[in-house]
């Protein structure tokens, strides 16, 4: 039986796991507002989430201290609305999705605060686009 009422499913993939596609997945759960579900994943995961990223999150009013780094393995099965890499290259995964989208975006970890930040706030604009996109589709 097909579930018809099911969210929208996006992932957000990044090498680690533990500050672009975290950061991705905090702004999509705060502004999807429980119309799709977020998940985020690691080609390699870290294991942790970034220090840096949890603060700067908070800054946004983004909670990342119950978010955990993890692989592609845990997630759940099924049919993906969009899946979107970032900055992985040849280590990116291929998840099938009726959206794939690659954000090029440059590893903030070791990056000054300003930087990060600006790293952050672009995520955030591109998350919310992609929101807006999906709820338009």
């Amino acid at each position: 039986m097909i579930e018809t009422n099911a969210r929208p499913k996006i992932l957000f993939v990044c090498v680690e796991n533990s500050c672009r596609s975290q950061m991705a997945e905090g702004f999509a759960r705060l502004y999807a507002e429980g119309k799709v579900e977020a998940f985020s994943a690691g080609s390699r995961p870290s294991g942790q989430v970034n220090a840096t990223a949890v603060l700067l999150m908070k800054e946004k009013g983004v909670d990342l201290t119950a978010q955990s780094s993890k692989g592609l393995s845990g997630l759940p099965a099924g049919k993906w609305e969009a899946v979107v890499t970032m900055g992985c290259g040849d280590a990116c995964p291929s998840v099938p999705a009726v959206r794939r989208l690659d954000w090029a975006l440059p590893d903030p970890k070791l990056m000054p605060l300003e930087a990060f930040r600006t790293v952050r706030d672009d995520i955030e604009a591109r998350v919310k686009s992609l929101l807006a996109d999906i709820a338009g589709a």
